[in-house]
């Protein structure tokens, strides 16, 4: 299992994410789907790293129109993966 540090992401028009990046990383980029996979499977775990606040897990939330990616609770305003540079 390999844990992959995310600092970018990719976004539809609506905002919504679409891929996690970490360029120069062999495995980047990879789609929401594979990524979603991945977690839930427990082939690799993801993370977006932080200068100041060490790190932020990125966790697989059902929906009922389908799962969709999203950064644990970390006491700020700010969506983490949509905060990312655009990969």
């Amino acid at each position: 299992m390999a844990d992959r540090a995310v600092r970018q992401s990719g976004k539809d028009r609506d905002g919504d994410i679409t891929s996690l990046a970490d360029r120069g990383s062999s495995w980047s980029p990879v789609s929401k789907a594979q990524a979603i996979s991945d977690i839930e499977n427990r082939l690799h775990t993801y993370h977006v790293p932080w200068k100041t606040a060490g790190r932020t897990e990125i966790r697989v939330v059902p929906d009922p129109k389908g799962k969709y990616l999203r950064t644990d609770s970390d006491n700020t305003t700010r969506n983490n993966l949509r905060d990312l540079p655009d990969a």
